[in-house]
C-alpha cells in the first residue's frame, strides 16, 4: 500500500510539473484547468458590446454578429496551452460555419508581430482583437470574466454570456456547446 502511495504521488507530481509549461510570468493570468461553466436560460446576464481593433487594423463589433454563437478566445502567443489548443479552435470554427462567429482576443502580448505570427502558423481563420491591456476583457468582469489565459466565452445567439471555458478546450467540447446555445439551450 505504502509503494501504492508513492507511485501515485509521484505520478501526481509528474502531472503538475507538466502544467507549468505556459509562462504567465508578468502577465497578471494563470494558466486554467478546464472548468466548464454554462449558465442556465433564464440566469444569463446581457454580453457586454465590443469593440476593437483587429490585428490586421479592422474594426470587429459585437453588435455586427447578433443572431449567432459568439465564441470569444483568450490568448497569448507567448502561452503553451493556447498553442496547443489553436488547432482545436480552428477545427471548431469551421465545423460551426453559418451558426458562430469566432473572435480571439489577443491579450498581454507587447506588439502585433508575435501575435500575428501565431496566427500565422496556426491558419487561424477568424478575426483577432488585439487587447493588450485587457480593457475588452475587463468589460466581461461582472458576468463570467476571464481569469486565466486561455479562456473562452460564449454568447447565445440572443446576446447573453452563457458559457465559459478556463483553461483549454477542444473542438468536440465547443461543437457541443455552440450546438446547444444555437438550439435555444
Amino acid at each position: 500500500m505504502r509503494r501504492f502511495r508513492l507511485v501515485a504521488a509521484l505520478f501526481a507530481a509528474v502531472l503538475l510539473a507538466g502544467c507549468g509549461t505556459g509562462s504567465t510570468e508578468g502577465t497578471g493570468f494563470v494558466t486554467g484547468d478546464g472548468t466548464l461553466t454554462v449558465l442556465p436560460v433564464g440566469q444569463r446576464p446581457a454580453a457586454p458590446e465590443l469593440v476593437g481593433e483587429t490585428l490586421d487594423g479592422a474594426t470587429w463589433r459585437s453588435l455586427d454578429h447578433t443572431g449567432k454563437v459568439i465564441v470569444y478566445n483568450v490568448w497569448g502567443s507567448w502561452c503553451a496551452p493556447c498553442r496547443a489548443e489553436a488547432p482545436e479552435l480552428v477545427a471548431a470554427a469551421k465545423a460551426t460555419e453559418g451558426t458562430a462567429v469566432f473572435v480571439g482576443v489577443n491579450t498581454r502580448d507587447t506588439g502585433t508581430a508575435a501575435p500575428n505570427a501565431f496566427v500565422r502558423a496556426f491558419a487561424v481563420p477568424y478575426p483577432n482583437l488585439y487587447d493588450p491591456d485587457g480593457a475588452l476583457l475587463l468589460k466581461f468582469s461582472s458576468q463570467l470574466p476571464a481569469k486565466a489565459i486561455p479562456s473562452t466565452l460564449l454568447v447565445d445567439p440572443s446576446g447573453k454570456v452563457a458559457a465559459r471555458i478556463i483553461g483549454a478546450t477542444t473542438q468536440a467540447t465547443l461543437v457541443g456547446l455552440i450546438n446547444d446555445l444555437a438550439a435555444g439551450r
